[in-house]
């Protein structure tokens, strides 16, 4: 080959790669729009009262002053009362209405869209609720010392105590499951129906196509999982919180405990055993055929994605699956710095990290992040504009509107914005 047409060759090569350069850099360009969604006063703003609406684009608080409490919704401050319950105001579904509960004197009653409910002599923390299909709401009430459950006004019957944290509705919005105590014996009430008693209950939790109820149970000192009525396997103890049905509804996992060791059981299928189990799993991926959790083997943490274990860190954070369930990204740390893992990847190293996310179609990866002041999100590895904060408070995250697109809420001193991205 002759000098001339391997210089052409050659050229042809570098163009083509800048070319692909130029495809990469452009696709990555990201155009941001900003809109102010409230102003927060330190002096009055109740932090603990603090949520973002599911939508990601709506704030609200409790807030006091004066001797008044007042629930502030997108920086607009609703009726002043003598007192919020704690764990509210609360975004329905749709992120349209709110709900809270208030007092006056020493009665409590539920606030609905700016409508009080009856009076009661208490609301329990963490409700009201709204059904999923954001049309219903629910909440627990006292009178005198007896406890009921109201869904849509309609009291219930009373009892000794209703659980914390225990009401919920089915995914379909139909149906209301909650655990209830009578005589020193606890049972899960699904559609006011009272289950078999038990020692004590954990929370009940509905499958995603509404048909089937789970809970964990105690009797003694052994515990156990119920399923649709059937008691499984028991042990010295499951972990609160980790019962989960697959997006298909037909498999069931959990963590169990014997003695010191932790392991996670799915489909009665006990998995191998290790010191700890991390918060937040196991987890189904979307298909419902795999399944990964965290856990730690002496001092460090590893990931296990269909049974095989991932690199040992210091620290993990919860795997998530992408929406195709192919690919799997958590964040990890080592010493002081963190970082993030995309299919055993791992990423730039920061002073944290938070809130990832995939892309709709699976193919980008977004996350929060902090570098000594500076914070931003990062998209496909390239950091975006910073801000004093990106919103993780109160449930705030961030959300791919479509493959290309996403926002998230970001703090400028005492103002939080919407911050709409668009990348190119």
């Amino acid at each position: 080959m002759s000098k001339k047409v391997i210089a052409l060759c050659l050229a042809a090569f570098l163009v083509c790669i800048a070319i692909v350069v130029w495809a990469q850099e452009k696709s990555l360009n990201r155009v941001v729009s900003e809109t102010l969604v409230a102003q927060i006063d330190p002096s009055s703003f109740m932090k603990e009262s603090f949520t973002v609406s599911p939508d990601n684009k709506r704030v609200a608080y409790a807030a006091q002053e004066g001797g008044k409490w007042f629930v502030v919704v997108d920086g607009k401050r609703e009726k002043p009362y003598h007192g919020i319950v704690e764990g509210s105001p609360i975004f329905s579904p749709d992120s349209k209405r709110v709900a809270y509960g208030a007092r006056v004197g020493d009665k409590w009653f539920v606030v609905v869209d700016g409508k009080a409910s009856k009076q009661y002599d208490g609301i329990a923390e963490g409700t009201p609720i709204f059904s999923p299909d954001s049309k219903r709401v629910a909440y627990v009430a006292w009178a005198e010392v007896k406890q009921f459950a109201a869904v849509d006004g309609k009291e219930g019957k009373q009892y000794d105590g209703i659980m914390k944290g225990t009401s919920i509705f089915s995914p379909d919005s139909k149906r209301v499951a909650y655990a209830a105590q009578e005589g020193g014996k606890w049972f899960v009430v699904v559609d006011g129906k009272e289950g078999k008693q038990y020692d004590d209950t954990g929370v009940p939790i509905f499958s995603p196509d509404s048909k089937r109820v789970a809970y964990g149970a105690r009797v003694g000192d052994k515990q156990f999982v119920s399923v649709d009525g059937e008691e499984k396997k028991q042990y010295d103890g499951i972990l609160e919180g980790s019962l989960i049905f697959s997006p298909d509804s037909r498999r069931v996992a959990y963590v169990a405990f014997v003695g010191e060791k932790r392991f996670v059981v799915v489909d009665g299928k006990e998995e191998e055993q290790c010191d700890g189990i991390a918060e937040g799993t196991p987890i189904f991926s979307p298909d419902s055929k795999r399944v990964a959790y965290g856990a730690r083997v002496g001092k460090k943490w590893l990931v296990v994605v269909d049974g095989e274990k991932g690199k040992q860190y210091d620290a993990i954070g919860t795997p998530i699956f992408s929406p195709h369930s192919k690919r799997v990204t958590y964040r990890a740390r080592v010493g002081n710095k963190q970082f993030v893992v995309v299919d055993g990847k791992e990423g730039e190293q920061y002073d944290a990290v938070y809130a990832l996310v995939f892309s709709p179609d699976s193919r980008r990866v977004a996350y929060g992040a902090r570098a000594g002041k500076k914070r931003f999100v990062v998209v496909d590895g390239k950091e975006g504009k910073e801000y004093d904060g990106i919103l993780t408070l109160g449930g705030g995250r961030i959300i791919f509107d479509s493959p290309d697109s996403l926002h998230y809420l970001a703090w400028k001193g005492d103002e939080i914005y919407l911050v709409e991205e668009r990348i190119k």
